[in-house]
């Protein structure tokens, strides 16, 4: 559309028999008191520009538009007719007229990317963008009472089951190093498990741990474990328990094969999974106890050329009376190494059963462990996860996976682009452009081109003259 300035048209008042201009659209006829117009001889200084020559506007589409809205090419990652198949093998759809599995992870998905913090944000804000959201397969505004209704009823196991298969079909994708990034020869083996806890607002759903310091009351809190690979960034295996369930149940030897390097913090150590895992030929690095009973059979000090201490590595045989009677005797390496990334430098003492690797690379996989810490901040700092929309433990489930779920869309999006985005800034811009009509992959590969053919557009217009000219 080109919009170009109208003729100086004059219009004659009722009473006074004034004027004003009319510039591009009809105005009303306004009293000349409100503006303050005596005669043409004394018109306003903002309706002097007006009558200066001005050059076409033109306003054309974005060079990023798109016929579908940024949130339509998210959830076209997905598969309608396999969540609804996930949804009716699993019950979610018994007894269900209009909001069904795939309607109901829509609105989720779009209320987790957009952090709304209830159910009354979600359902006012979804009015206006009716007629987009239509087209992406919602049928019906849903009302409070029926997302509510929904995300108490219908089992977690659907959105549990969505993202399992959403892992299986982009795992590939997300392990792919398209950044041609040099990666030590074992990261593709290795695997870290974790768990972090989200506090909720009771104690009587899942049970909480510890007390507030203050007010000594205990707060419920929801743990979620997680394994996931190194080279992928997004968890493989999920679990969720009461805060006051022991990490330990995760680490399962049968889960792991031959080759197979696992990193974990000290909240896993068990003898007996250990020696099943060195069986199986599966490498284990843990941060090690201090009150670990251990006999020391060698010795070795590591040096560095300026006389620092680089490492220390001693084998050792760690026994253990276990429930049975019997005794449980476990061969291991003991690396110790100084810690100078925090305020104080420290001894850190690291516990593996692999006898042959530099020590440098034991340090270099426990580091690596940090990579699922970075992941719980990056849910936590993205996602609504502090709020959720239902007091059920089915509806707080239901947040978790559709946030697991959206993160893993949006790591999809960010290892397709090949200009490099930070997660959190790419989030946000997400967020922001849902339901915009722009092509997502162009836009964040080149997201300053609208603005670079705007100035060149400008450099070829000819001068305005100016009011002396």
């Amino acid at each position: 559309m080109i919009l170009k300035k109208s003729k100086l048209v004059y219009f004659p008042f009722s009473k006074h028999g004034k004027y004003i201009a009319n510039h591009c659209c009809p105005l009303n006829i306004f009293s000349d008191a409100k503006l303050g117009l005596d005669s043409m001889r004394r018109i306003q200084p903002f309706l002097l520009l007006l009558f200066l020559p001005q050059n076409t506007v033109t306003m054309s589409k974005s060079t990023h538009f798109l016929g579908q809205p940024m949130f339509g090419q998210l959830i076209n990652l997905m598969s309608k007719p396999e969540i609804l198949e996930f949804s009716r093998e699993s019950g979610g759809e018994r007894y269900v007229k209009h909001f069904d599995a795939w309607q109901h992870l829509v609105v989720m998905l779009y209320a987790v990317i957009r952090r709304f913090d209830s159910l009354r944000e979600i359902c006012d804000t979804m009015a206006p963008e009716a007629r987009k959201l239509s087209h992406l397969g919602i049928r019906m505004m849903p009302r409070r009472s029926t997302l509510s209704d929904a995300n108490a009823r219908r089992p977690e196991r659907v959105f549990e089951l969505a993202y399992r298969s959403l892992y299986d079909r982009y795992k590939g994708e997300l392990s792919s190093d398209s950044r041609g990034r040099q990666a030590p020869a074992w990261l593709k083996r290795l695997q870290v498990i974790d768990s972090t806890t989200i506090t909720l607002f009771s104690n009587l759903i899942f049970k909480g741990v510890g007390r507030h310091p203050k007010s000594g009351k205990k707060k419920g809190g929801l743990k979620v474990h997680m394994n996931i690979h190194a080279n992928e960034g997004v968890p493989s295996d999920i679990r969720f328990t009461s805060a006051a369930t022991n990490d330990g149940f995760m680490l399962k030897p049968s889960s792991y094969a031959d080759g197979d390097i696992i990193a974990m913090d000290r909240a896993y150590v068990d003898y007996s999974k250990f020696e099943e895992l060195t069986r199986q030929g599966v490498v284990y690095v843990t941060k090690m106890k201090k009150n670990l009973v251990h006999e020391t059979v060698s010795d070795t000090m590591i040096m560095l050329p300026e006389g620092l201490m680089e490492a220390r590595v001693r084998h050792a045989v760690f026994t253990k009376r276990a429930k049975g009677g019997d005794e449980i005797r476990h061969k291991a390496r003991i690396i110790t190494y100084p810690d100078v990334n925090g305020k104080k430098p420290r001894l850190v003492s690291l516990l593996t059963n692999d006898m042959e690797m530099d020590a440098a690379e034991i340090i270099a996989i426990y580091r690596k462990r940090w990579e699922i810490e970075l992941l719980f901040k990056q849910l936590k700092q993205n996602f609504p996860l502090r709020y959720f929309y239902g007091e059920s433990a089915n509806a707080i489930k239901i947040q978790v996976w559709v946030t697991l779920i959206a993160n893993l869309l949006l790591l999809v999006l960010q290892k397709r682009i090949k200009r490099p985005w930070s997660f959190s800034g790419l989030a946000t811009l997400v967020r922001i452009m849902l339901m915009y009509y722009v092509n997502c992959y162009t836009f964040f590969e080149n997201p300053e081109k609208d603005w670079a053919k705007i100035l060149e557009e400008a450099k070829e217009q000819p001068p305005e003259l100016s009011l002396f000219d």
